[in-house]
């Protein structure tokens, strides 16, 4: 017998967890024993907006090929109460002490596009003004200008989005100033964004542009762009995703993740409304939220996971999308924590 030490392929949990021997595993179990049907994680809910909000958000009126992002939402709640409770960044498997509440989904109500969109806004406006950290799953990336403008009354922006920077995970750049002569059509939630006044985009995973998009982005300095060519590449990849860490940790202020599932390649998120090969693998995106939410300088605002659609025969998309949003809530929550351990040292 050798003496080869035991390794294991998992990453063991971070210094806080030796606080909380025996309390991981015990955690899961408590949780789902209480868990509602409907909630996220089917973890049970809370009353009030919580601590973290799951938003679900059914709008889709602008889709150009494949539909059903009006169901993205629920299969994405229904899928998460299959994805694990545990997350190497947090001392305690989720929800970690802290209080998840999964709000009633928007209603849909809206005779036009216009009118959608507001209420889409009005909605959103109860969870975006700094009273919790909200995650919106969609439904179509075309409601990205109404969470811009319900942003406006976080205190971290007040009422100034030259403030915040846009990170934008997605196979198309959305930077059309219109599609089918619809200037609110998802192929232009990015412009509208820019449009409403956001700072900068930094745009990850492109991969389907138009010519008009190409010269935006070679013209408009407000906005850039790592394809998924250049992070993908066989000769020069790891240079370029070195640049984008590099890049995320240098930002400064406010900012919002828009996660369109579409970013990923079509194989890990085949029933999204337009999936495109040669995006980024399930890790990739998982190392780009944990830079983000490691960077001490940014606070991040919030999050939406969107272009969501059920699989008719198999769930992979949904589930996809469900641990995304999951890992995005475990970073949220250990910036949390991290900052409560250093609030009771000073004090």
């Amino acid at each position: 017998m050798n003496n080869v030490e035991k390794t294991t392929p998992f990453h063991p949990p971070g210094p806080r967890a030796n606080d909380y021997a025996g309390r991981v595993g015990e955690a899961d179990g408590r949780a789902r024993m209480e868990s509602m049907e409907g909630n996220f994680l089917g973890l049970a809910d809370v009353d009030g907006p919580g601590d973290v909000a799951i938003l679900p958000v059914p709008y889709e009126l602008t889709t150009s090929y494949g539909e059903g992002t009006v169901d993205g939402p629920q299969a994405c709640i229904a899928a998460s109460s299959q994805v694990e409770l545990y997350d190497p960044l947090l001392p305690e498997d989720l929800p970690a002490g802290f209080r998840l509440h999964t709000a009633p989904a928007w209603d849909g109500e809206g005779d036009s596009l216009a009118e959608q969109l507001a209420n889409v806004e009005a909605y959103l406006s109860d969870y975006l003004d700094g009273s919790c950290f909200p995650i919106v799953l969609g439904g179509e990336h075309g409601l990205l200008p109404a969470e811009m403008r319900a942003l406006r009354a976080h205190p971290d922006i007040g009422g100034d989005l030259g403030r915040l920077t846009l990170v934008q995970i997605d196979a198309h750049a959305d930077l059309r100033d219109e599609m089918n002569g619809e200037r609110a059509s998802h192929a232009c939630a990015a412009r509208r964004a820019l449009d409403e006044g956001v700072g900068g985009i930094i745009q990850i995973g492109v991969r389907a542009v138009s010519r008009e998009e190409a010269l935006f982005l070679a013209e408009d300095g407000r906005v850039e762009c790592f394809p998924a060519r250049d992070l993908l590449s066989t000769c020069s990849g790891e240079r370029d995703w070195n640049l984008l860490q590099a890049r995320l940790s240098d930002i400064v202020g406010p900012v919002w993740l828009t996660l369109d599932i579409d970013g990923l390649d079509g194989r890990l998120v085949p029933n999204t409304g337009t999936p495109v090969p040669g995006g980024l693998h399930y890790w990739q995106a998982v190392e780009l939220i944990e830079a983000l939410f490691a960077n001490p300088a940014c606070q991040v605002l919030g999050t939406d996971v969107v272009e969501i659609v059920p699989g008719k025969e198999g769930p992979l998309t949904e589930f996809t999308a469900a641990m995304l949003a999951t890992k995005v809530i475990a970073a949220h929550l250990a910036n949390l924590l991290e900052q409560k351990e250093q609030s009771e040292v000073e004090t």
